[in-house]
């Protein structure tokens, strides 16, 4: 029994370290291209903002047509596995393939038809539209794509999404920097050439930033299709195995006909896109909100932002400027925020079928303790990256934005919603493999109500103006985490002891931001002023307070000798600690 256990224990661990490292590899990667094209000459703020404000639109659709497939084909998938029925899991699939593909094809033709209109009445942000028709394509890729990752999911092989998002975010970022670096150096009048091909309006009267965005964009259309063609591979050349384990499967759910399964798949899948919507509308509202806010804000007069000029009774279009400069800031703050998040989405993933799977067996213990462990892991991870953007955001914007690093402290600020964000994360992972789908979609949707009427009040006061945006997201990211966490615990009995979980994490936390500014500081004042110097004393300062860090886990014997069995290769790092006789 302790066996069969722990094989189910290390599957669990080995399918989150393949997510995990997947997951890492595209958040870098994403960081790179954004990093680059940031920094390029006539993109800077302006184009992050058009660039983020396009895709916010798009992720709307993608949360709609896409977001909870994965999760709810891989829960409905692991369901049937479980009970050994195969020819059931596989009946999933392809109903699930031609209903999202239809949904796909919709869904894209509404986003290209209806860049204008969004772009001017509804974001107030004139230009974001060619950023949306770039990426119109990618929707019905990604939905189909999306399905694939679900049916493998189920089957608890977790390569076909690590791979093909790794594959995709590799086209994606070569792409991106190549096609923003030919709009302004080697091919510019031929990419505006194409560009009013492409993107069917001449871009005549368009600006340099809003080229740029749209074809950085469409970049990610064309890594989609390459993820896609990988993925229909990765199918083919195992459909002889699944024909073959259908053939021998003894367990049999429901008859259920195509319609039927259709109809099943979209009652699950919708309730799980719902806090993935809410999610994505309210990043659509929050930009109204945000430039509107910032028009009634400065309407007097602009301060200097980003090394620009104050402006005394500005025109409506230095007032859209302005809003779409400190919108740029904001959004690059959310991609340092989002890698993080990243590494801690590969529990999420991987709880909703393990747990799916536990309690249709009715292992409800089994469930507890992968929740548990999931949130000790979470807490662990996310903490001392919180606390490092804290302390030290100024120089990791010197060094990744240099030709623009105003708005690190935005990140400052925003780094404490960091660490409810990602236990909200784990803790859907687990109410969606429990079957309560409709609480994160609830509880996100009560956080983002407290965030548009706090944008509201914050940002149209000139003296908060963006920085309203960053702390109703603090509050938003509070509230959904509470109602999250008190209806996980009245269904699955997580042990969360207040030492373990929160006193002990937060000492080590704080003494590795004590320890990172201290270095980081000494560093500064002995080295020269500049970007290499920079570099150095902070990459030093983190390695030295993630050093720190880890010896006060271990010190404080924060994980005991079951939790380090469970990470991969715990037994070789267990071994490793009790030789130092750091564990007994």
């Amino acid at each position: 029994m302790n066996k069969i256990k722990s094989e189910k224990t290390h599957s669990f661990m080995g399918n989150v370290a393949i997510i995990l490292f997947a997951q890492i590899m595209v958040k870098v990667l994403g960081l790179v291209y954004r990093m680059v094209i940031t920094n390029i000459d006539g993109f800077g703020n302006t184009g992050n903002g058009f660039y983020n404000a396009g895709f916010q639109v798009y992720t709307v659709l993608l949360a709609i047509s896409s977001v909870g497939i994965p999760n709810a084909i891989a829960k409905m998938v692991s369901e049937r596995v479980a009970l050994d029925d195969y020819r059931g899991a596989h009946r999933v699939f392809t109903s699930a393939l031609k209903l999202f593909a239809v949904i796909g094809i919709i869904c894209s033709v509404i986003l290209y038809v209806g860049s204008d209109f969004i772009a001017v009445h509804i974001m107030n942000m004139d230009g974001a539209q060619y950023v949306m028709r770039a990426l119109a394509p990618s929707l019905f890729f990604v939905c189909v794509a999306s399905v694939i990752r679900g049916y493998f999911q189920g089957l608890s092989d977790m390569r076909a999404t690590s791979f093909s998002q790794m594959l995709e975010q590799v086209f994606k970022c070569t792409l991106t920097i190549v096609f923003v670096i030919l709009t302004v150096g080697v091919m510019p009048k031929a990419m505006q050439f194409l560009t009013s091909i492409t993107l069917l309006y001449s871009p005549k009267g368009v600006t340099p930033p809003e080229i740029m965005a749209a074809w950085a964009n469409f970049a990610s259309s064309a890594a989609t299709v390459i993820s896609f063609v990988y993925l229909l591979v990765f199918y083919l050349k195992r459909r002889q195995a699944i024909n073959e384990k259908i053939k021998n499967s003894t367990g049999e759910t429901e008859k259920a006909s195509n319609g039927k399964l259709m109809k099943m798949i979209l009652m699950l899948s919708v309730p799980i896109s719902l806090a993935s919507i809410i999610t994505a509308v309210n990043r659509v509202v929050d930009l109204a909100t945000i430039t509107r806010g910032i028009e009634i804000a400065f309407a007097n007069g602009i301060p200097e932002i980003a090394g620009a000029k104050a402006i005394l009774n500005p025109t409506a279009r230095e007032l859209n400027t302005a809003a779409v400069t400190l919108s740029g800031m904001l959004s690059k703050s959310d991609t340092l925020f989002n890698m993080p998040l990243a590494v801690n989405i590969a529990f999420a993933t991987v709880l909703v079928p393990s747990i799916s799977g536990a309690i249709a067996k009715g292992e409800t213990q089994e469930a507890s303790e992968k929740t548990s462990y999931s949130v000790l892991i979470s807490i662990l991870i996310i903490l001392p990256c919180a606390i490092g953007y804290m302390v030290l955001s100024e120089p990791i914007y010197k060094i990744i934005y240099p030709a623009t690093p105003d708005g690190y402290d935005l990140l400052s600020i925003m780094s404490v919603a960091l660490v409810f964000s990602a236990l909200t994360q784990t803790i859907t992972g687990a109410l969606q493999g429990i079957g309560k789908v409709y609480v994160p979609a609830i509880s996100i949707l009560v956080g983002c109500v407290f965030k548009v009427v706090l944008n509201i009040i914050l940002i149209r006061i000139p003296s908060i103006n963006i920085y309203g945006a960053a702390i109703s997201s603090i509050v938003c990211q509070i509230v959904a985490f509470l109602i999250n966490f008190f209806v996980l615990i009245r269904y699955i009995p997580v042990k969360l002891s207040l030492g373990k979980y929160i006193i002990k994490p937060l000492i080590s936390g704080i003494v590795m931001g004590g320890v990172a500014v201290g270095v980081y500081m000494l560093l500064s004042s002995v080295l020269s002023v500049g970007y290499l110097t920079n570099l150095i004393a902070t990459i030093i300062s983190i390695g030295i307070s993630a050093v720190v860090y880890f010896a006060l886990v271990l010190g404080l014997h924060i994980m005991n000798k079951d939790d380090i069995l469970l990470l991969p290769a715990g037994a070789r790092i267990y071994r490793l600690l009790t030789k130092f006789k750091i564990y007994r």
